[in-house]
């Protein structure tokens, strides 16, 4: 892999057309890149401000070698990309943030090993792949506990919560035969999560800590500065930077953390932009987006100082009726993603909020 920063004019491909894709793609235009996004659904969010899009199935070989040959690095906005698809791109186009990230965050099992080799403290977990296996566990790691697929959970689907033991057949039946993983609930006080970035010379910026609320499985608000100890935001900052270093990452990470009264324990990894790091558009000079892109382009990382207090709230399904009276508020940023329809549970937009003081 060439460490040549991309010159400007080169273009980013981008592999899914959702909303970080599109902020991605507003970011990657400020540092005179064009973007091409990848993406199987018609109209994505990300087409209305990406310089090409790319209408195809993730299994349409032809048309991920057209795309290949048509960036000059590769990117992604999603975790869940199916293991051919990047056989035939990295064979064409380096990828970054690399394979490895993918692998690792891909699948839960694998995911809560690979933080447990790094020495990191995880909830209790064991593999389950079948009722008996169900059961042992939960003789072992008790209840309460939740039921996840190890693969292809997101915003609180795939998942099942189990109060009592009596509750594991409905859990397991809820699984619908995929493989999973039960993880035992953790006593913490709040949740706080860091972004954080590793360049291609192997340089880690990270942003502050953000304290995360979550209603019904899905990110409500993110609040920085979040409630820490200097000594907490510390230990946050240099767990996120060695899981970057372990992954020989390139790009920007959100690690989600548990707060508890034994220390820092880690929920989980996502490679790739988060929601939990959008307070960065309105709270930095270099945002998440942006770092991102400088990553991936190979460019030297930015300063991530945060010269704000602020409050990002998502806007999901219905709150879009709010959108009006938000649009007057003062000190408000409001940041829409162009979705056509509204859904329940659907996030529609977010907005960040400034907090004088």
């Amino acid at each position: 892999m060439s460490d040549t920063p991309l010159p400007q004019g080169a273009t980013i491909g981008i592999l899914g057309g959702g909303q970080l894709g599109r902020m991605l793609s507003v970011a990657a235009s400020r540092l005179g890149f064009k973007t091409h996004i990848f993406e199987p659904g018609a109209a994505p969010p990300a087409g209305q401000v990406a310089h090409r899009v790319t209408t195809a199935l993730y299994e349409d070989d032809a048309a991920l070698t057209a795309f290949a040959h048509g960036v000059d690095v590769i990117t992604y906005e999603f975790e869940n990309i199916p293991t051919s698809a990047l056989d035939t791109l990295s064979a064409l186009r380096p990828i970054r943030p690399g394979r490895e990230a993918l692998r690792v965050s891909q699948d839960r099992l694998t995911e809560k090993d690979f933080l447990s080799d790094l020495g990191l403290a995880v909830a209790p977990y064991a593999d389950i792949p079948n009722a008996a296996a169900l059961a042992a566990a939960l003789g072992r790691i008790g209840t309460p506990a939740i039921l996840k697929t190890r693969r292809f959970g997101y915003d609180g689907k795939g998942q099942a919560r189990i109060m009592t033991p009596d509750e594991a057949d409905a859990a397991l039946a809820d699984m619908a035969g995929a493989p999973a993983i039960l993880e035992g609930f953790v006593d913490f006080t709040h949740e706080v999560s860091v972004i954080a970035a590793r360049g291609l010379t192997g340089e880690v910026a990270c942003f502050d800590p953000g304290q995360n609320v979550h209603e019904g499985g899905i990110l409500r608000t993110t609040t920085v500065p979040a409630d820490l100890t200097s000594a907490q935001r510390q230990d946050a900052v240099l767990l996120a930077g060695r899981i970057l270093t372990a992954l020989d990452y390139v790009g920007v990470m959100g690690v989600e953390l548990f707060v508890t009264k034994a220390g820092l324990i880690v929920n989980e990894i996502a490679p790739r932009v988060h929601n939990s790091g959008h307070w960065t558009q309105n709270g930095c000079a270099i945002d998440q987006f942006e770092q991102h892109i400088r990553a991936v382009a190979g460019w030297p990382l930015g300063d991530g100082s945060r010269y704000a207090d602020v409050v990002m709230e998502n806007l999901i399904g219905a709150d879009m009726d709010r959108v009006p009276a938000l649009s007057q508020e003062r000190d408000l940023a409001l940041h829409l993603y162009g979705k056509a329809e509204v859904k329940p549970g659907r996030k529609m937009g977010h907005v960040n909020r400034i907090i004088r003081p």
